[in-house]
C-alpha cells in the first residue's frame, strides 16, 4: 500500500535529514518524512501545502490554496524506506499533515525500518492501531486550541487526550500566540490530567523575531504553571522553508 507525501518541489517527496526543531528531542539529528492531508484546518498552519488544495474552502489566514499535483506525491513504501535509509540517520520523525490518517501504510513502512527510533507528530484526534503503535517510540501530540479556528468537538476529543495522557511516550506541544491561550492550556491539563512534565508551550510564528518576542512572556507562563517551553529551532536556522 503506498504513502501519500508532501513535496519540496513538484515530484520531489519531502524526505530530508536535519535536526529536530521542537519538543523534547530538539537538536537531535534525524530524518523527516512529511505526509500529505489533514483532518483539521488551522488558520495559522505553516504547512498548508499539505492540505489546503485548490477547491478547499476551509479558512487559512494566507487565503492561498495549492495545486494538488505539484504538492502531493504517492510512493510505494519500499521506495520511501530506501530514501530514508539512504540519509543515514537513526531517528525518524513522521510529520504532516496528520500522519495517522495513513496508519496502515505507515505500519508497513516501519516494519521495513526496524532499527529506527520513531517519533510521530500528531494533532491528537486519533490513535495508532496496534500494528503501528508497537513501532512508535515517541508521540509528539499537538492538540489545537481555539485560536487555531478548529471546532473543539473536532480538535479536542476527551477520550483521545486521556489516552495519550496515560501513555508515557506522549508529549504535549501547545501552540500559543497570547497569554489567553496559556489559560486554555492550563484548563485542558486540569480537565484531562495531562502530566505537566510532558507539556510544552511553543510560540506560534514563522519569523525569529516573533518567536523571540513571544518567548519573553512565555517564560513567565512556564514558571507560573510548571510547563516546559520549546523553541522552533528550524525557523531560526532556515526560515519558513520546506525540507528543513
Amino acid at each position: 500500500m503506498p504513502l501519500v507525501l508532501a513535496t519540496t518541489t513538484p515530484g520531489e517527496p519531502e524526505i530530508f535529514a536535519s535536526v529536530q526543531g521542537e519538543g523534547p528531542s530538539a537538536g537531535a539529528p534525524c530524518t523527516f518524512i512529511r505526509l500529505s492531508r489533514c483532518n483539521l484546518a488551522c488558520v495559522w498552519c505553516d504547512t498548508a501545502y499539505t492540505w489546503h488544495f485548490d477547491g478547499d474552502d476551509r479558512t487559512h489566514r494566507d487565503d492561498k490554496t495549492f495545486e494538488r499535483k505539484a504538492n502531493q506525491i504517492t510512493l510505494e513504501i519500499a521506495d520511501v524506506a530506501a530514501r530514508i535509509e539512504a540519509l543515514g540517520q537513526s531517528r525518524l520523525i513522521i510529520t504532516g499533515g496528520e500522519p495517522l490518517l495513513q496508519a496502515g501504510p505507515l505500519a508497513g513502512l516501519l516494519e521495513l525500518l526496524p532499527d529506527m527510533t520513531v517519533e510521530v507528530e500528531t494533532n491528537g484526534t486519533t490513535t495508532a492501531p496496534a500494528r503501528l503503535d508497537i513501532r512508535v517510540d515517541q508521540y509528539n501530540v499537538s492538540p489545537k486550541l481555539a485560536h487555531s479556528g478548529n471546532a473543539a468537538e473536532l480538535a479536542l476529543i476527551p477520550e483521545r487526550l486521556r489516552s495519550y495522557s496515560g501513555d508515557a511516550r506522549a508529549f504535549f506541544k501547545f501552540v500559543v500566540a497570547t497569554p489567553e491561550d496559556v489559560a486554555e492550556v492550563a484548563e485542558l491539563v486540569r480537565a484531562h490530567a495531562l502530566p505537566k512534565k510532558r507539556v510544552f508551550l511553543m510560540p506560534e510564528g514563522t519569523q525569529s523575531a516573533v518567536l523571540r518576542e513571544r518567548e519573553q512572556w512565555l517564560t513567565q507562563c512556564c514558571l507560573d504553571h510548571g510547563f516546559r517551553m520549546t523553541d522552533r529551532l528550524h525557523i531560526h536556522l532556515f526560515g519558513d522553508t520546506r525540507g528543513t
